[in-house]
């Protein structure tokens, strides 16, 4: 049965209008928005289903991971030394054994670029794919005048799922500052807040929110510690008392709650469009995969054992049940409060409780989807804000030292989607602090996940004033593929 409309583009299905019946029996409410179809770009072959966007809030320090510089210094190297990797010629970090073991499944990019060493605009700038500055941009806010994040125009931009998911999903939270601001270029922007990614949250801000907890936890100054307060839950997906989950699934068990609301269903086949954000609250209510995703007690213990018991554990094997789900693009936040900012005590830190975890977790991502033959149509995508200073620095005259910020360099993992593994894109001086070859931007770094997910070139979106802006503002970057 097809509901049609003379004023709407294309017909609504029988599912649109029972899963509105369900909005309203949830309680969710109705905002009448105009047309996504009006803003969404025909889509091309896709090189890969999804994307898993693996950010390190902080700055990971490519000195300490994947661009070491044995031959420097001393007061420029650092403490760790380089192992050998499964590709022939390339070293890594000590602390990452794992991913050195299955170097053939992924790739790196060395030369990642851009101009600003400021927490608040790189994180603006990495999220959302745009080294240029937005006109008044705040460091202490997100604002309607904010470039859109990725996560924003792939939920804007890909097709609508029948099911109604949502394309993209941002967790375990959102970034916030350990003064408890958060961060920009996490959302919509000027694209419009109707767009903002979903936001799954069990990991809500803690002040103490370092980390892979519980046995990761660590102050940047302290050392480890200890906060049982601070917990990973499921998202706030729960219906009202008296609606289960097998009601909302059930068509034939919902009609007569349907029948009461005759009148909004018939001033919403009259819309033009369903809210597309209580559209994807409906869609991930009646989704049992997607709750499956969630519930970690019904994962084999030794699966869990692989990822980790902690965090960043956790977090990628949600993530990668969600894109099996259908999600076309998961923004994994591993670690708040700037967990990556290794200013002060750095190796410690990164030896103890930020290395090893990442490790776990990243290398059996990687793994995983590579035995479940799913690795060459999930792109793997892993970075932060920006690189470390080449020399090393102490904030205080008592401080174990460390590095500052960095914009001019950093190293980015790529792996699955269509990526040959085992290949370096770039090189840096001999300190670690410019590229030297095949430098990539912010950009370039954005178009490679729109590629992947099927966006074409010519894709243009409309901001809230009705200004068309191109998607693609660099390439998608060379000799990965």
């Amino acid at each position: 049965m097809k509901l049609t409309n003379r004023n709407l583009q294309h017909p609504v299905s029988r599912r649109d209008v029972i899963q509105a019946g369900a909005v309203g029996l949830l309680g969710l409410g109705m905002n009448h928005l105009s047309a996504l179809q009006a803003m969404t770009a025909a889509t091309q072959p896709a090189r890969a289903k999804s994307v898993i966007y693996i950010f390190l809030s902080g700055g990971l320090a490519q000195q300490e991971s994947f661009d070491m510089k044995p031959d420097a210094p001393m007061e420029y190297r650092g403490d760790f030394k380089p192992i050998r990797t499964r590709t022939p010629g390339l070293h890594i970090c000590e602390h990452l054994p794992n991913l050195a073991r299955i170097s053939n499944k992924w790739s790196l990019v060395r030369s990642l670029t851009h101009g600003s060493s400021d927490h608040s605009l790189g994180h603006h700038i990495m999220l959302t794919g745009s080294s240029e500055t937005p006109l008044g941009f705040s460091p202490s806010k997100p604002q309607k005048s904010d470039h859109p994040s990725i996560a924003a125009l792939a939920t804007a931009l890909l097709p609508k799922r029948k099911d109604n998911l949502p394309p993209a999903i941002v967790m375990p939270d959102k970034l916030v500052h350990r003064e408890g601001r958060t961060l920009a270029g996490q959302f919509a922007g000027t694209l419009g807040a109707q767009h903002d990614p979903w936001f799954l949250e069990m990991s809500p801000y803690h002040p103490k929110h370092y980390g892979a907890y519980p046995g990761y936890l660590f102050h940047h100054e302290r050392g480890f510690e200890k906060e049982d307060t601070l917990r990973f839950q499921a998202p706030h997906l729960s219906l009202p008392q008296g609606l289960s989950l097998d009601r909302v699934l059930d068509r034939v068990s919902l009609r007569d709650a349907i029948e009461k609301q005759n009148e909004d269903l018939t001033k919403l086949a009259g819309d033009e469009a369903f809210d597309s954000t209580r559209q994807a609250a409906i869609g991930l209510l009646s989704n049992r995969k997607v709750h499956d995703a969630f519930s970690l007690e019904k994962v084999d213990p030794k699966l869990l054992d692989r990822y980790g018991r902690h965090s960043f554990g956790w977090s990628l094997l949600m993530a990668k049940n969600l894109v099996q789900s259908g999600v076309r693009l998961v923004q994994v936040n591993l670690g708040n409060n700037e967990t990556w900012d290794t200013h002060q005590a750095a190796w410690p830190n990164l030896k103890n409780f930020l290395l090893p975890p990442m490790d776990q977790a990243v290398s059996a991502l990687i793994e995983d989807l590579d035995a479940s033959g799913q690795l060459d149509e999930t792109l793997i995508v892993m970075g932060g804000e920006f690189g470390r200073t080449p020399k090393i620095k102490s904030i205080t005259a008592t401080a174990l030292p460390g590095r500052d910020h960095w914009g001019h360099a950093q190293s980015i993992l790529l792996a699955g989607g269509g990526i040959q593994g085992g290949r370096v894109i770039g090189a840096t001086d001999k300190m670690g602090g410019y590229p030297i070859s095949d430098a990539q931007t912010p950009e370039n770094f954005a178009a490679t996940i729109y590629e992947a997910l099927g966006l074409p070139r010519e894709t243009i979106w409309k901001d809230f004033t009705g200004r068309p802006h191109t998607l693609y503002m660099g390439s998608p970057i060379g000799g990965l593929t």
